[in-house]
């Protein structure tokens, strides 16, 4: 099972990299990995450094509510261990692309 939960992950994050190359974005690097968690896609866009989470689903549901409170603060923990890493004042923003069965949405900027 853990290996087919993998595989829908990965579809669903080189499907969310399709949709971002079409939509102009420039596609740095995908799972950066730090010791608080994960950013699935870093991307460049108009100047702006794009953090991008990926939540998939094939059922009929709002996938955007699997980002709860403590993932999300998972995430800015490693967009701050990024920028330890990657000297540098860029502009940024995390933001959420959720991969349904017929559609692609991004939510661009999201905070809790």
């Amino acid at each position: 099972m853990a290996l087919l939960h993998y595989l829908f992950g990965k579809k669903g994050e080189d499907l969310a990299c399709e949709y971002l190359k079409k939509h102009g974005f420039e596609i740095l690097q995908r799972n950066f990995h730090s010791k608080f968690g994960e950013v699935d896609i870093i991307a460049k866009k108009d100047e702006i450094l794009h953090f991008i989470e990926v939540k998939s689903t094939q059922g009929n549901y709002e996938v955007a509510y699997r980002l709860d409170v403590k993932k999300y603060h998972k995430l800015v923990k490693t967009i701050q261990y990024y920028f330890m890493k990657h000297k540098g004042e860029e502009n940024f923003q995390l933001d959420l692309l959720c991969v349904y069965k017929d559609d692609i949405k991004l939510l661009e900027n999201i905070s809790y």
